[in-house]
């Protein structure tokens, strides 16, 4: 049977005559089938390839064939922007039934959310935040609010399971299922991701076993998009270019920070562009006055961060540009993906590097996209901190737990771990429990910690890798991720960040600002700002480049090509076809060429300390070996390496969400767990090496 005529006759109606739709995409006609069969399901589309459709068409017609009432339907969204960019489109899908559909997120006035409990929508869009906020809420009764929940959706999958916001969405759903006495069929939807077959069982949870199925249907490819590399070497002639080219077309501009998108829309209102910013520094009210101003206009810019990466609407857009480089490939789909959807329109990107390093990274991250790599996304390790966060919750949501009763309510889910014991004991020694014979209760040093706005620092947003502000005196320098401040080093702690080194002096773990002052040490190596470091994979990809491969389906421009054959002559004594370099210059400090990514390189300087300087900021391409390290001793090291984490200073636990409801050792294992690569370690120290006894 056509997977159309299998969707409920109101849907069919309305595809036909409301949507004016002549038939489904090739990725919902695929959903169908199985969401309809009551299979978990990720769904792997481009932006604004109809993956909310793919989902909500048949769960509508589930909704109307078996008589769903109340909530039936979660739809999660990383983005209270997202959330309310949906909403009304999913309540017009609802209403062909009449059925409704609302929001609930931290903006919701009290009002709003009293009359959702007084009349239940059929589907509920929300954050995995508001959701621990409802089971733990004492205005709220899980219990008859989700007594009709058959279904979740998680949309922008791939955002949520990359960090620690995936384990606590996984574990609130994890204790959604024991309220609700059933499991519950859950929909990810998601773009192209490296291993979706992995993500899928990631979204089951400990109800591994279910029915599953991958909707990635072939597409006929579109036309090739297009894809440009410049080499533009300041912000002040990125904004020339961008004010340049493309006249009467809406621009989205990306780029990495805060400030640097300040910076180009100053330089491009100089320049008469009508332009809008959005990052995550402007209020939620700011940030939609220009997304509405944007998607109105025509001859326009909008300079933004990763807040737009995602599937915010902002209108049809004519041009892509990104100043610098993404990172991973991953994004720069996400952010290709925004144009190409008008008829006739072709997918397009422009990358405006700003320096050697970022075309570098540009060509590198390009040459892997060309391949057709995509990054897989795997959950951090030993999510402990969030177990903590969970024994928690669930304290609040229950007002007592047993001591042995909780284990049942998350079943074999990998936030919980063998330390699980530990931790318990922990939080009951610290005060953070109270026992009242076979029972917890919430204790006092949780109310110390936590307890303000009725415990919302507990259920307070997840963060992906957090920035922290860099300040001298009242001049703010720029960001640097957290794994900067973490590694453990030997006498003062160097920055290197706008081209310039900084000695640390103070880090406000609390207010995420770190403060610094000038110097002269740290030596010349460059420090792009990029939280995070590179992976192995992007690492390899620059390599490639270095060594004269060049990316199918990328223009440079002249500019850029000049730039990258000075790359390539300037790298040329680092980079090997068939193996890694060794700079051993005698008495001096020799360094070691990997290639490897930054996790990687942390992992090497951690378990080789008799060869490998340990005061050093690790970067994806070298590592600075000891001063006087000859080629014997270097190679014994690497024969008998013992593989161990990179280490981690004590106060940088502080930065850990939630580390406090931990064993000191737990949060120092897990945190030191997320900063290495030992695979990837291992990689490199089997390849071939290449010993060069001067230079380097």
């Amino acid at each position: 049977m056509d997977p159309f005529d299998r969707l409920h006759p109101g849907v069919q109606y309305h595809l036909a005559n409301t949507l004016r739709w002549s038939g489904l995409r090739p990725t919902q006609a695929a959903a169908v089938e199985p969401v309809l069969a009551g299979s978990d399901v990720l769904v792997l589309a481009p932006t604004a390839g109809g993956k909310t459709e793919a989902a909500m068409f048949p769960l509508l017609s589930r909704m109307a064939t078996e008589d769903w009432q109340g909530v039936s339907v979660l739809y999660v969204c990383p983005l209270r922007a997202l959330l309310n960019n949906l909403q009304p489109r999913i309540d017009g899908y609802c209403r062909w039934l009449g059925r409704t559909a609302a929001v609930w997120h931290g903006d919701v006035t009290q009002g709003q959310r009293k009359k959702i409990l007084a009349e239940r929508p059929d589907v509920l869009l929300t954050t995995p935040e508001s959701l621990e906020s409802m089971l733990v809420s004492t205005k709220v009764d899980p219990r008859v609010l989700f007594s009709g929940l058959r279904a979740v959706v998680v949309d922008e999958i791939h955002a949520f399971a990359g960090d620690d916001r995936g384990w606590h969405l996984l574990a609130v759903l994890e204790r959604l299922a024991r309220i609700t006495e059933h499991p519950l069929q859950r929909i990810g939807l998601s773009a192209t991701v490296g291993n979706p077959a992995e993500l899928l069982e990631w979204l089951q949870g400990s109800f591994r076993g279910r029915a599953a199925s991958v909707v990635d249907p072939a597409v006929e490819p579109s036309s090739a998009p297009d894809i440009t590399v410049d080499y533009v070497a300041s912000l002040t002639n990125a904004a020339k270019v961008i004010a340049a080219l493309h006249a009467g077309e809406k621009r989205l501009v990306f780029v990495d920070s805060r400030r640097q998108a300040e910076e180009l829309a100053a330089s491009l209102r100089e320049l008469d562009i009508e332009t809008y910013v959005s990052h995550s520094s402007l209020s939620a009210a700011e940030r939609r006055r220009s997304e509405a101003a944007f998607a109105e206009a025509r001859d326009t810019v909008i300079v933004a961060t990763s807040t737009l990466e995602l599937g915010i609407d902002v209108g049809d857009l004519d041009r892509v540009i990104q100043i610098g480089s993404t990172r991973t490939v991953a994004s720069f789909l996400q952010r290709l993906g925004r144009t190409g959807r008008r008829p006739g329109t072709t997918r397009n990107c422009l990358f405006l590097c700003l320096d050697d390093e970022g075309l570098l990274l540009a060509t590198g991250m390009l040459q892997r996209w060309a391949g057709g790599w995509v990054e897989p996304v795997t959950a951090p390790p030993h999510p402990r901190h969030i177990a903590a966060q969970q024994l928690l919750a669930l304290c609040l949501q229950q007002h007592r737990v047993g001591t042995t009763e909780w284990t049942s309510w998350w079943g074999d889910l990998a936030v919980f771990d063998s330390s699980a014991p530990q931790i318990v004991e922990f939080l009951i020694s610290e005060g953070y429990f109270e026992t009242d014979g076979p029972f917890l209760h919430i204790g006092p040093e949780a109310e110390r910690r936590f307890g303000r706005r009725y415990f919302s620092d507990l259920t307070a947003v997840f963060t992906a890798p957090p920035e922290f502000i860099v300040l001298a005196g009242r001049q703010e320098i720029g960001t640097i991720g957290t794994e900067v401040l973490t590694e453990k080093v030997d006498g003062p702690r160097l920055l290197l960040l706008g081209g310039r080194s900084w000695k640390v002096t103070h880090v406000d773990w609390d207010r995420r600002r770190c403060f610094v002052e000038p110097t002269d040490d740290g030596g010349k190596a460059k420090w792009s700002g990029l939280p995070g470091g590179l992976s192995y994979e992007v690492a390899r990809g620059m390599r490639e480049v270095l060594l004269g491969a060049t990316p199918a389906g990328v223009t440079f421009t002249s500019r850029a090509s000049t730039m990258l054959n000075e790359l390539r002559a300037g790298f040329a004594d680092t980079v090997a076809a068939d193996g890694t370099i060794v700079y051993l210059p005698g008495g001096s400090a020799g360094r070691w060429w990997t290639w490897a990514g930054t996790a990687a390189n942390r992992t090497l300087q951690a378990s080789l300390p008799d060869v490998v300087d340990p005061r050093q900021r690790i970067d994806e391409k070298s590592i600075r070996l000891l001063p006087g390290v000859t080629a014997a001793e270097f190679s014994q090291a690497l024969s008998g390496v013992q593989w161990r984490a990179p280490d981690v200073d004590a106060n940088a636990l502080r930065g850990l969400k939630f580390s406090a409801a931990l064993p000191p050792e737990l949060a120092e294992h897990t945190l030191a767990a997320r900063l290495g690569d030992i695979p990837h370690a291992r990689d490199v120290v089997a390849e071939k090496r290449s010993i060069v006894r001067s230079g380097g």
